[in-house]
């Protein structure tokens, strides 16, 4: 469905990902570890259209897109969550910032989506966001919230409410940046949940970058370690958690009660 073939990036002189290939399949769950520094979010962001590699290319169902910009992979279906909750807008509402994901695949640019707002505000599609909108924030179990400013939110449910704005935008597949990090071990079981969820009920085909390797054992089909730029070791959880390359790049952690 996606690949990354051959992928070089650099920042001046300091090589963030260096002959990455990497293959999401259709339907599965494929987590990217690594410690910090790995390489993983400049891979979503070479996927996603933020960063132009120095070499390789990536194909998306068949189709070159390495040269497309982020709003054009958007709108084949590449959805996005980020890191940091700065990237949802937090002076808006939780119902506005899931139908800002459900229109604004819809658009050409984002300021279309602003203009649609203000001038056609009840027009079709419109109208079809919100009742889209308000069954993503049942799903995600945010109806309690759906009339409070993002910002007014604690950190849990503002990642939360990231993975909801993505979701809405109906993507084909889903790239979620360490949708886990600063999580309480509730929230985090939470987060879980969705993921299989989105996984099995929508058949939404994810790749999954987080920092822990236990956090996704239980959650991907495959696993692929990074360590400074490249790819160390790539397979099913158990057999990765097993090789001695993945047990140097988490030296000092008990990997195998993981």
């Amino acid at each position: 469905m996606i690949a990354v073939e051959k992928v070089s990036l650099a920042f001046g002189g300091v090589w963030a990902l260096r002959d990455v290939s990497v293959r999401l399949d259709e339907g599965e769950v494929l987590s990217v570890v690594g410690p910090n520094g790995a390489g993983k979010s400049s891979l979503l962001n070479v996927i996603s259209g933020f960063y132009k590699p120095k070499a390789g290319r990536v194909v998306y169902m068949g189709r070159d897109i390495t040269h497309l910009p982020p709003h054009k992979r958007a709108k084949l279906g590449i959805g996005r969550t980020f890191q940091k909750t700065s990237e949802v807008f937090r002076h808006m509402t939780v119902l506005e910032n899931v139908m800002l994901g459900a229109i604004a695949a819809q658009k050409e640019s984002f300021l279309d989506f602003w203009g649609s707002m203000v001038w056609v505000k009840w027009a079709k599609k419109e109208v079809e966001a919100l009742r889209w909108a308000e069954e993503v924030i049942d799903f995600f179990e945010l109806y309690a919230y759906r009339h409070k400013p993002v910002g007014s939110l604690p950190y849990g449910l503002q990642k939360k409410v990231d993975v909801a704005r993505a979701f809405a935008g109906r993507p084909k597949v889903l790239l979620m940046d360490e949708p886990m990090s600063g999580l309480t071990r509730e929230e985090r079981e939470d987060v879980a949940r969705y993921i299989i969820e989105m996984n099995h009920v929508f058949k939404l085909p994810i790749v999954l970058v987080e920092h822990d390797l236990g956090a996704v054992v239980d959650l991907a089909r495959r696993v692929v370690v990074m360590s400074y730029g490249a790819v160390v070791a790539e397979g099913k959880p158990e057999a990765v958690l097993r090789d001695p390359a993945v047990q140097e790049v988490y030296m000092g952690k008990a990997l195998a009660g993981v």
